[in-house]
């Protein structure tokens, strides 16, 4: 058994391999444990598709029968979108749904880990996650943060989850040397809001220079992550002084139900589309499909340099 018994990849992502086309990976916990049927699935499809308009080639990745799928086929989708069974897979989780042949979505962490092994170097998700709020006390942090210290992928998001502690999210990526860069933004995107506060300290105007930065990373191999900041657009955005209230909410309810651990933004995610009468959902989708825009935008220029 090795790596290659191990990567499948779809007919669509072995023949841009094959022919160097530029390639964005994509995360499955999104649509197995982000969002509802069908608005998962429906995501999940228009968001390949705006990867392909934009000249990239989407890879959305998924665990299944003992192998880590880059690219999945529709039938792999679907059941990604509708199975009660699919293990929300970390880091930590991957070598136990492989030996036991599970089901799993992967997490921001999982897909860098997996986008890297297959040398795709972007990789589009909606938000990361970060440290949780009350961590002083529960020390919950997320396995994304200390994956983006070590995995050569750059993604690409809205920034950290509102439902997190940003400003001690910035101070950890700070701490592990990984760059935020604001596309087009001073400030740190607050995923459902496009902005926040907290001032970032690199700023792109174009995917141009965000693919040079990966470039010259590439040459210093230099180990880390690079996190684009993509605000979601002003239309769909749900204003600070709202979402916080409802956040405050939710983190409540949080309590009350005694959720910790990896069930947490699940839950918390669920509690504010609930309590925003879905609006939260269309904003998640909406900057989904934005990111996937960008991201393919960068993964093409990156492509141009390499050729």
């Amino acid at each position: 058994m090795n790596l290659e018994n191990i990567l499948v990849f779809s007919k669509e992502v072995q023949e841009a391999r094959e022919n160097n086309k530029p390639i964005v990976a994509l995360e499955s916990t999104i649509i197995s444990h982000g969002m509802p049927f069908p608005q998962n699935v429906e995501m999940a499809k228009k968001t390949e598709a705006i990867i392909r308009k934009n000249g990239a080639v989407p890879a959305t990745i998924a665990i299944n029968n003992g192998k880590i799928k880059i690219g999945l086929e529709e039938e792999d989708l679907d059941l990604m979108a509708k199975s009660k069974n699919v293990v929300k897979v970390s880091r930590r989780d991957l070598g136990e749904v492989l030996s036991n042949n599970l089901i799993g979505a992967t997490t921001v962490a999982s897909t860098m880990i997996c986008a890297h092994l297959a040398g795709i170097k972007v990789f589009v998700t909606g938000g990361i996650g970060g440290v949780h709020r009350g961590s002083e006390l529960t020390m919950d942090i997320s396995a994304d943060l200390d994956e983006l210290s070590k995995t050569p992928v750059t993604v690409v998001c809205a920034g950290a989850k509102a439902i997190l502690d940003l400003p001690r999210t910035l101070e950890y990526l700070e701490t592990k040397g990984v760059p935020v860069i604001g596309y087009k933004t001073d400030y740190l995107p607050a995923f459902f809001s496009s902005t926040s506060e907290y001032k970032l300290n690199t700023r792109a105007e174009d995917t141009e220079d965000i693919a040079r930065r990966i470039m010259f990373s590439d040459i210093l191999g230099l180990q880390g992550a690079q996190v684009v900041a993509v605000p979601v657009p002003k239309e769909n955005e749900i204003p600070n002084d709202e979402i916080n209230e409802i956040i405050a909410h939710a983190l409540e309810e949080e309590k009350k139900a005694g959720i910790k651990g990896k069930d947490s933004t699940p839950f918390l995610l669920a509690k504010i589309v609930e309590l925003t009468e879905g609006r939260s959902l269309e904003t998640n989708i909406a900057l989904v499909y934005n990111n996937a825009k960008v991201g393919a935008q960068i993964a093409v220029d990156y492509n141009k340099l390499n050729k």
